[in-house]
């Protein structure tokens, strides 16, 4: 089962060292990917909407892997402050949880204001642990480690 962290960088300037890092832990270079806003997008017709066709693209990868319209909205107003968004992917739990660390220890950004009540949800998630399933994510869990970090098992 994959297992996704994801963060979200203020400083880009961090953003090399911590997919570096990430990728030491050995994950495949192809898992550990990052999205910024371009500096521009190219126009290709009148009915060319390049900054829409963006965000709406990443938008919907964000929530096929779990996360909420909230989660989501809160990641693409960051990419338009010129933050980056740093995505770390394994089948490893360990792995990507020690990804996370690496993200929060050099400042990912909490995000808690994109996210809802969570229910309690024991039959899917075991005993202390929350979940959130909605009918755009059936099947799939998040949950949020540590702080400023989300973290998608789907």
């Amino acid at each position: 089962m994959p297992n996704t962290v994801i963060g979200l960088f203020r400083n880009t300037n961090v953003v090399n060292h911590v997919v570096g890092e990430i990728e030491s832990l050995g994950f495949a270079r192809n898992e550990v990917r990052r999205a910024e806003e371009p500096d521009t997008f190219e126009i290709t017709g009148v009915m060319s909407f390049p900054r829409l066709d963006f965000e709406t693209g990443l938008g919907q990868r964000l929530k096929a892997i779990g996360a909420s319209e909230a989660e989501a909205q809160v990641y693409l107003d960051g990419l338009r402050k010129g933050g980056t968004v740093v995505f770390a992917t394994d089948p490893d739990e360990k792995k990507v949880r020690a990804a996370a660390a690496i993200m929060n220890r050099n400042s990912a950004v909490e995000t808690d204001e994109g996210r809802g009540p969570e229910p309690y949800l024991p039959s899917m998630s075991g005993e202390g642990r929350t979940s959130r399933e909605t009918p755009d994510i059936a099947g799939r869990v998040a949950q949020s480690p540590q702080p400023g970090t989300s973290y998608f098992s789907w």
